[in-house]
């Protein structure tokens, strides 16, 4: 046995109505759901009163209740199909690792069917990464593959029950050993030989039997007791032209012999694979490097020895990763340049534009702020209304991405919006008033921040507010976009700093220029 699949189909949280919505059911005062058949029943998720005897619960089994058997009302509970201490998928997983675990086999990590299908169509293999071990003997591939599993164990960030490397040598065959001087002997040629063993085993396809929209195919061949073992197709006989048929034996010599389950190829040398997955926390990249850096430590030390014509290659979707990262290093430099020059042309003012920039530096430290809050976990840690916040926002560490650097180039296009409706009304309102002095200059500074600090706030609020729907959101799509709005929203509620940020330094650059002046 080299590999064995199951499927998953566990319950859903909470029992659903027809609508596939949460259905309240009745309780009684003391918190126990209350049957059909007026039975009571304990969910060990529900809160009991002190001092309720559970012996009272008719139903040993309360997992075993189905929807038909309770009673549905509005200002009822919900029932929890889960136990108290499966709070995910990914922990109904952990327990089906721990009660299937075997001596020799190695769990893969957990993939759904569209996603093992992408993956497979971006890295070749059944897991998110692995390493491709290539060379021209398939048992020194097995061989290295072995030695890497075992070190790819002891990396940082690494699952150990998802490391799993190829056996790939070691299926038994059974090898018919055709002997040319015997078939010379009685005259018969190897194709009739081929064609007995070919009918007896295998079958042979005769005809087609037609069944209304339906083919299907007659195969003649041997019955199961007259092939069933090795020593029974000794028996079988071949037919000479001339005398009596010779037994198979006679002509044929038969034995086991191991071999490869699955030969793989890439690039004109055979390949195996060393699969591995990560840990919950960890980035993609950080863990392949985590790898990368003890296999060269083994390899430099000597306990790791690459055989001769056998080279191995990291692969995974963290290459999707690398390859966006040298992009955006190109990308959001030229962003923040063009946003540079976009507002240069408004003022043209190196120094205004400067000053308006600083808005998105100051964002910038809100979203990792606010990326650096989702992996604490104190942070909106308590009930309101009775959800958990943590659990509304689907709160937990957040690994730089290509959707987070995306988040932070909108960003940075929304961060100068206060900066630059604050600076053009600093502008016309010094053009006006003309100040002569410091206290005229702060005193048009507050003029002109008094009257545009409601726009900047609205436009700040509006913003944070159309965020809120897709912090929450649990749709599809909502693993992509989150990670987007979360720079964006610490960054806004952050970017409040510039609406004082900017008046004061432009009060402090036309102070500065009205000193230089009087000298």
């Amino acid at each position: 046995l080299s590999m064995y699949e199951n499927v998953i189909q566990y319950k859903s949280e909470y029992i659903l109505n027809e609508k596939r919505a949460r259905q309240r059911f009745k309780v009684d005062n003391d918190g126990l759901f209350i049957l059909k058949d007026g039975s009571l029943v304990v969910n060990p998720n529900s809160e009991i009163n002190e001092g309720v005897d559970y012996d009272i619960s008719k139903t040993k089994d309360p997992f075993s209740v189905r929807h038909s058997q309770l009673i549905p009302d509005d200002d009822g509970e919900y029932f929890r199909n889960w136990r108290p201490e499966i709070e995910s998928p990914d922990d109904i997983w952990k327990e089906i690792v721990k009660a299937t675990k075997l001596p020799g086999v190695t769990s893969a990590p957990k993939l759904q069917p569209i996603e093992t299908r992408l993956v497979m169509l971006q890295t070749g293999m059944r897991a998110p990464m692995g390493i491709k071990v290539k060379g021209q003997d398939l048992n020194e591939i097995e061989a290295f593959g072995v030695q890497l599993e075992d070190i790819l164990k002891q990396a940082d960030g690494v699952k150990d029950e998802a490391v799993f490397a190829d056996r790939i040598v070691g299926k038994p065959y059974l090898l018919l050993d055709i002997d040319r001087e015997r078939l010379a002997r009685y005259g018969i040629s190897i194709e009739q030989v081929q064609q007995v063993i070919q009918v007896s085993v295998g079958g042979m396809v005769l005809t087609q039997t037609v069944e209304g929209r339906e083919r299907y195919g007659i195969r003649v061949r041997y019955p199961r007791e007259l092939r069933a073992n090795p020593s029974d197709l000794k028996d079988i006989y071949v037919p000479v032209e001339k005398g009596n048929p010779i037994p198979l034996s006679e002509l044929v010599t038969i034995r086991y012999e191991q071999g490869p389950q699955i030969i793989k190829s890439e690039d004109t040398f055979l390949v195996g694979y060393v699969l591995f997955d990560k840990l919950d926390g960890y980035a993609e990249v950080d863990v392949v490097e985590n790898a990368q850096a003890l296999i060269q430590e083994k390899i430099e030390s000597g306990e790791l020895i690459v055989p001769k014509g056998i080279n191995y290659l990291f692969t995974g979707t963290y290459e999707n990763q690398l390859r966006a990262e040298k992009t955006l290093s190109v990308v959001v430099p030229l962003a923040l340049a063009i946003i540079f020059l976009i507002l240069y042309f408004q003022f043209r003012s190196v120094g205004t534009s400067l000053m308006v920039f600083t808005g998105i530096a100051v964002a910038f430290a809100g979203g990792f702020l606010m990326i650096w809050f989702y992996g604490q976990d104190w942070f909106l840690n308590f009930n309101f209304f009775g959800e958990n916040l943590r659990d509304l926002f689907q709160m937990h560490t957040i690994n730089l991405s290509v959707a987070v650097w995306v988040g932070f180039i909108a960003l940075f296009g929304i961060a100068t919006d206060d900066g630059v409706v604050m600076a053009t009304y600093l502008t016309q309102t010094f053009d006006k008033n003309k100040p002569k002095d410091r206290k005229g200059i702060r005193a048009s500074v507050v003029e002109a921040g008094e009257k545009r600090i409601r726009p900047c706030l609205m436009t700040t609020a509006t913003t944070i507010l159309a965020l809120l729907p897709v912090l929450t959101s649990t749709g599809r799509g909502s693993d992509i976009m989150i990670p987007m709005a979360i720079p964006s929203f610490g960054g806004m509620l952050i970017a409040l700093v510039t609406l004082f940020v900017v008046p004061v330094l432009f009060s402090w650059k036309h102070e500065f220029q009205l000193k230089r002046a009087t000298k």
